[in-house]
């Protein structure tokens, strides 16, 4: 089978596609002809080793321990390991590799029956393959993490990126008032998604306006703690999915710190893949209320093309991989 390898780290230049061997499903395994994969930055992180704990926990400390990337795939269920309950041949399916360290930038891939859930029936492979990281993420940050209410006041930092476009849709419905904040190009996208206001960060500061929000999910950014905390109403909450690194780890040292000196609860967000959260993912896109985005679709063997526009930071929506054999 056809696959993208990188048996080192570094930029998008070190991938290379290669033929390797086709996997055969373990006993709990199952077999997936991947149809359509999807990016996430988490690929990025993985192919450069940035930041440098990628290594250390469990990416490989001198070498890429799972030299094949991708996270997000949708396909069909080739073969499944005779202890499989869950699925058999010819199902489709849609899931998240990150916990098996990826493998879905290739023709083929097995993956623990747990990490699938039945792709949903109203949308392709492609638009499925964009749904299962993003659309989780923004399910804990604002669920779980954020413990959304109907009726509150939800600012969406990063609304036109991939969990950003999931987050403004999944809060809507839960019932919020969603304030998206994007570019001047993106501004019309979040309206499209039920954004009931839209911020233009290039035009206006969010933390400065004199605004106030019951939850904060920063999808992206890199404002400091301290603004976001300055921009959340009294015992609210303030969760980081992405953006840069010194704010990732802001919220992940002074957010614990910030939180136990006061009212307002700052924190991290570590996506853990559910297949309960992804069934739950399901039901709002068979009905209609989530809508995957896609900007851009790029064959196999571009995929190091598609990394590279990815880290440019401008996608809108999703960035998804599509195969030879795709139908």
């Amino acid at each position: 089978m056809k696959a993208i390898v990188h048996t080192e780290y570094g930029s998008p230049d070190v991938l290379r596609l290669e033929e390797v061997e086709k996997p055969a499903p373990k006993d709990d395994e199952v077999l997936v002809q991947v149809q359509a994969a999807s990016l996430n930055a988490y690929d990025w992180h993985m192919l450069r080793a940035d930041p440098f704990i990628v290594r250390l926990m469990g990416g490989g400390l001198l070498k890429p321990k799972n030299k094949i990337l991708g996270a997000d795939i949708a396909g069909r269920v080739e073969a499944v390991g005779r202890n499989v309950k869950q699925f058999q041949p010819g199902d489709e399916v849609f899931g998240d590799l990150a916990s098996r360290g990826g493998g879905g930038f290739a023709e083929y891939v097995c993956a623990g029956e747990t990490a699938l859930a039945p792709k949903p029936a109203n949308l392709t492979f492609e638009e499925a393959a964009a749904v299962p990281m993003a659309a989780v993420t923004a399910l804990q940050g604002l669920r779980d993490k954020g413990e959304i209410q109907p009726g509150q006041k939800v600012l969406i930092n990063g609304a036109s990126g991939g969990v950003g476009t999931f987050a403004v849709q999944i809060a809507k419905s839960f019932g919020a008032e969603v304030t998206a904040v994007c570019s001047t190009r993106n501004l019309d996208m979040a309206r499209s998604l039920g954004a009931d206001q839209v911020i233009d960060y290039t035009q206006e500061d969010f933390t400065k306006n004199g605004q106030h929000y019951d939850l904060i999910l920063a999808a992206n950014g890199y404002h400091p703690i301290s603004d976001y905390k300055r921009a959340l109403s009294p015992k609210e909450v303030y969760v980081v999915s992405g953006g840069s690194m010194r704010q990732l780890f802001q919220a992940m040292l002074l957010g614990p710190l910030m939180s136990m000196a006061g009212s307002k609860k700052m924190g991290a967000l570590s996506t853990k893949m559910k297949q309960k959260d992804l069934e739950f993912i399901t039901e709002l896109l068979e009905t209609g209320k989530v809508v995957p985005v896609i900007d851009r679709r790029y064959p196999l063997s571009e995929t190091a093309d598609a990394i590279r526009y990815l880290e440019e930071g401008h996608a809108q929506g999703k960035i998804v991989i599509t195969m030879a054999h795709n139908d």
